[in-house]
């Protein structure tokens, strides 16, 4: 179970609509949207997530159950930086010493993302290691290699 409350739909109604305009560089340097087709529906939908980028690697991490599919790669779209861009993503759940290092490496290019985490910094800006690791036992790092 996630120890981080659901994101009000108020809000997520409110993030895909910033990142669909022509003001989505007010939070589309950390704020994408990731775009996956439902495993037993067949509809698609699309979330923001917060993410971080090293070349054509995007990570984003999530509390939710909507990574279920894209268990074994799945094809994405993704709206980043008012752009739409194919991707595929791999999700890491149950390696967690995996989802700690990650999650430390996101954090340290997008800090204000730790109060989801209940991670603190120490003075050179490294995020407490024993606070990461509790964290990725409730967290799923999926990572996006873009196309």
């Amino acid at each position: 179970m996630s120890q981080t409350p659901t994101v009000p739909p108020f809000v997520t109604g409110t993030m895909k609509f910033v990142l669909r305009s022509p003001v989505h560089g007010l939070v589309s340097k950390t704020v994408l949207l990731i775009t996956f087709t439902g495993r037993k529906s067949g509809k698609t939908y699309t979330t923001p997530v917060d993410y971080s980028q090293s070349g054509d690697l995007v990570t984003v991490f999530t509390h939710a159950n909507w990574w279920k599919n894209l268990r074994g790669g799945a094809p994405v779209t993704l709206r980043i930086r008012g752009r739409d861009i194919e991707g595929l993503a791999e999700p890491i759940a149950e390696d967690k010493q995996t989802v700690a290092a990650g999650l430390a490496a996101h954090l340290r290019k997008v800090p204000s993302d730790a109060k989801y985490y209940h991670v603190t910094f120490d003075n050179q800006g490294n995020p407490n290691p024993k606070q990461v690791e509790k964290a990725a036992q409730y967290t799923v790092m999926i990572r996006i290699k873009l196309c």
